[in-house]
């Protein structure tokens, strides 16, 4: 994978330039896009600059974000070749920072469930998630050193882990949406897809103007962990309680303090009722699309929109006093626990096999609900190759923090698998 951070030392010590890392963009295009697919459109003759803390970084922009010299369909027919007039908000910071929107990657229909075409470069044959797939995809395969992506359930978390790489979903509201297609305006959060934590770090900070997130030059020591297993939900396969366990014995063994913690019924309930804060919002979101164009949306998301016009505005405003009471009691589950991070499953188990579906999203709906900073680091694979993730959570706002240990728990696994 092309790493962020490794591109920008190499530029400031002058044995790159900027055009030269966007050309290893290029080249690495031109290699994997065709098996990868994680590309809907890319400038052929894109304007690099020479100067910024981001130049000479390509980047893949999830396709339902706007673009002003790149098409945004949203993986739907119904804005097949439609030409935004501006960036969102985020792009349009990225280039002040010198990077390159390179590339627009592909999304699952208005980012919901029907699958995209884009395969798993790590194992062919399985999903890449979704649904920022070919942002985790085109990271994964060294097309790119970052990536955006969106998480409404799960949409970074999960294909990250999927697709063996960082995914970083900040907390909400860190970074703008302005400019992105709406789902759930209680729920969509802006991420960020990269080969290291380090990568992560470096590009939040850069987006955010808050040098702080960057990970410290100093050992910031051994983080207190919580291992949460959201007991209200299916159980997990095998191999990723293994994953879990494996980093909660490491961690053990060089000194961190770890407990388990079985969080109170109120965020039990909060989980359940994601799903009606979801559809309600959705269904006025893509109302447009739904009253004039409900032939051409995908089969899933359709079906899906057909039963929230059952959500009522009841339904709903019971849902987010649920919500708000769960956001308010999680620091005390911190505080009372004496936590710096909660550590739990990045997803169910490995990419299941096949194209009809992008995976479960039951370990991420939470903690997206709660709007906290989740940071998803790989931790191995199964046997058969597949790679493993393990989710950082910190309190809300604390994204320095949830970076910090998870760039803890990747140090630590790479040299447990060295």
């Amino acid at each position: 994978m092309l790493s962020l951070l490794s591109l920008r030392k190499q530029i400031d010590a002058g044995s790159l330039t900027p055009r030269e890392a966007i050309a290893l963009s290029t080249a690495a295009i031109a290699e994997h896009e065709p098996e990868i697919q994680a590309l809907v459109s890319r400038n052929p003759v894109p304007f690099v600059a020479e100067q910024g803390p981001l130049a000479g970084i390509a980047v893949g922009v999830k396709d339902i974000l706007d673009t002003a010299d790149l098409p945004t369909q949203m993986g739907s027919p119904i804005y097949e070749g439609w030409r935004p007039r501006a960036d969102a908000a985020a792009v349009a910071r990225l280039r002040r920072l010198g990077a390159v929107p390179l590339a627009k990657t592909t999304t699952t229909a208005f980012a919901f469930l029907d699958p995209t075409q884009t395969r798993n470069p790590r194992h062919p044959g399985h999903t890449p998630g979704g649904s920022s797939a070919g942002s985790a995809a085109a990271v994964s395969a060294g097309m790119l050193p970052l990536a955006l992506g969106t998480q409404t359930g799960g949409s970074v978390i999960r294909p990250a882990a999927y697709c063996g790489v960082v995914g970083m979903k900040p907390s909400f509201g860190l970074l703008p949406t302005v400019g992105m297609k709406c789902f759930s305006w209680t729920l969509d959060t802006l991420g960020l897809f990269t080969a290291g934590v380090a990568d992560a770090a470096l590009a939040l900070a850069q987006m955010t103007g808050r040098p702080g997130i960057d990970l410290p030059t100093t050992n910031p020591g051994t983080p207190r962990i919580g291992v949460v297993l959201q007991d209200f939900c299916a159980d997990a396969e095998p191999e990723a309680l293994d994953a879990l366990e494996r980093v909660r014995a490491a961690a053990e063994a060089i000194g961190s303090r770890v407990c388990d913690v079985v969080l109170p019924a109120v965020f039990a309930e909060a989980f359940g009722f994601h799903g009606t804060i979801q559809d309600f919002e959705a269904a006025q979101a893509l109302n447009w699309e739904y009253a004039t164009h409900r032939a051409n949306l995908g089969p899933l998301l359709r079906a899906h929109l057909d039963e929230a016009q059952g959500v009522s505005p009841k339904a709903y405003d019971a849902s987010l006093k649920v919500a708000n009471r769960a956001r308010r009691q999680l620091p005390d589950q911190f505080a009372e626990h004496d936590l710096d991070v909660i550590l739990t499953l990045s997803a169910p188990g490995p990419a299941p096999e096949g194209y009809a579906s992008t995976g479960d999203s039951r370990f991420n709906r939470l903690w997206t609900l709660m709007g906290v900073p989740c940071v998803t680091v790989p931790v191995g694979s199964t046997p058969t190759g597949l790679p493993l993730g393990v989710q950082v959570i910190a309190r809300h706002g604390d994204d320095a923090r949830a970076l910090k240990a998870a760039h803890f728990v990747q140090t630590l696994m790479r040299e447990q698998n060295h």
